[in-house]
Order: structure tokens, then C-alpha cells, then sequence
């Protein structure tokens, strides 16, 4: 199940979470915690749901689908983070937390005080969290200018959970910090524009991987190189999740 925000372009969000379970050959539910008005470019609407509505979504694919595993993205404020952390208690569900703050366009996708309720609620709940450089920065208060402070933020944001931090923003490698353990996952930087939505693309493989019972290190590297052929194959500044080879 992805618990995420509705981009109309397709190249991130909910929609391109659905893709993503789908090139990994896995049925997705999906609950809409917001509609925007965005493209690549530039977000000119958010319209938040009402979070009654949120939660009556989440419980009525419950009711009949067994779902171990929920991915969330977009949960825009503090009331939507609250009834996610309550919902994964109440189902006993693994969250795979895309912690989205800010569009690649650079807009602002969440209230002010996003990052604190998001440590204070749902950090700490999740199996896993999948924050890149600058929202591992905002929600650990520190800064991130090379791969040890990349160990250092992991490891700080890690608790009763998993952590990796992506590093496209820095040299393409990924840190992930599991039951203490750090994992440096080799990546390559793509020469490429289509970055939109790679967030959500990644931490939906991941989730597909684990779904398929690969280890969490396995997943979080068979997805870094997903996303890197996803990338390679994109257009429309978005990755393309579909490319032959997969």
C-alpha cells in the first residue's frame, strides 16, 4: 500500500509508486493523502484531504487485503502523520517511510513543523526510513557535506528501525544502517535530468523487494540499481520504471 500524494504528471507521488510495484510484478493499493497541481517544473496547488477521509481509505483496503507492508510519501502535516503512526500500531504494519518535504522543483510540500512530528510519530515506528541528504538534514538537525556525515545522520535518526540515506545529492552512494550495522551501497550519478520523483521511485522498490522476502540490504541494492536503469532510461524529467531490461 502507498499512503502518498497525487502528482497529475505521473512522475512522482502515488502514481509513480503504482508504477513501481508494478515493474517489480507486485499488486498496489493506494491511499491519497493529498492532490497537487505539479509538474517537473513547478507546484502551483496542494489540496490536502480531510485525514477522516485518510484513515476511512487506509481501513476500508484493510478490511480485505492482507497488506504487510505500507510505503508512505506526501502526509503534508502533523494530524495525517499522527493517524498513519496510529494505523500502523493498530494493523501491525512494516512502514517503509519516503519522508517528502520538498518537490524537486523546490517547493515546499509539507506545514512548517513537519519534521518534528515526523520524528516525534512515525520515525520511530517505521521498519524503515528512506530520507535523501537534505531531508535527513531537516529532520536530524544536522549537516551532511560528505559520506561520513551521511554515517553520522544515519545513525542518529536510527532507533528501534532501519535507516539509509541516499546519496544522489553527494557521490551516488547510499548509506544504509541496519541494526546497528553500516552498509555503504555503491551507486553511480546519472548524467541525466530525469531526477523527478526518484524519492518515491526507490523507497517503492525497496518496499517491492522486501515484499518479495529479499533482505533489507539486498532490497535496498537490487533498488539502487533499479532506480540508477530507471533514470538512464527516463524522459519527461522523470524516471521510466518499465525499461526493458527489468
Amino acid at each position: 500500500m502507498s499512503i502518498a500524494g497525487v502528482d497529475p504528471s505521473g512522475g512522482a507521488g502515488i502514481i509513480a509508486d503504482i508504477k513501481t510495484f508494478h515493474a517489480h510484478s507486485i499488486y498496489a493499493t493506494g491511499v491519497v493523502t493529498a492532490i497537487t497541481a505539479q509538474n517537473p517544473f513547478e507546484v502551483n496547488a496542494i489540496q490536502k484531504i480531510d485525514v477522516d477521509v485518510i484513515a476511512s481509505q487506509i481501513d476500508t483496503v484493510l478490511d480485505i487485503y492482507p497488506i504487510e507492508y505500507i510505503k508512505t510519501g506526501m502526509l503534508y502535516d502533523r494530524s495525517i502523520v499522527r493517524m498513519v503512526s496510529d494505523k500502523i500500531r493498530e494493523y501491525q504494519l512494516k512502514a517503509v517511510v519516503d519522508p517528502v518535504m520538498i518537490s524537486e522543483s523546490g517547493k515546499n510540500l509539507t506545514m512548517d513543523d513537519f519534521a518534528m512530528y515526523m520524528n516525534r510519530y512515525l520515525v520511530k515506528k517505521s521498519f524503515l526510513i528512506t530520507p535523501n541528504i537534505h531531508e535527513a538534514e531537516q529532520l536530524s538537525n544536522m549537516k551532511i557535506e560528505d559520506e561520513e556525515d551521511m554515517i553520522k545522520v544515519a545513525e542518529k535518526l536510527r532507533y528501534d528501525n532501519n535507516v539509509v540515506i541516499t546519496g544522489g545529492h553527494l557521490n551516488g552512494n547510499d548509506i544504509l544502517v541496519e541494526d546497528g550495522n553500516v552498509h555503504i551501497i555503491k551507486g553511480n550519478l546519472i548524467d541525466s535530468d530525469n531526477t523527478h520523483g526518484t524519492g518515491c521511485t526507490y523507497s517503492s522498490a525497496i518496499t517491492s523487494n522486501l515484499i518479495k522476502q529479499e533482505t533489507l540490504k539486498d532490497s535496498c541494492i537490487k533498488a539502487n540499481k533499479f532506480i540508477q536503469e530507471a533514470i538512464r532510461h527516463g524522459f519527461n524529467k522523470a524516471p521510466y520504471q518499465f525499461y526493458e531490461k527489468y
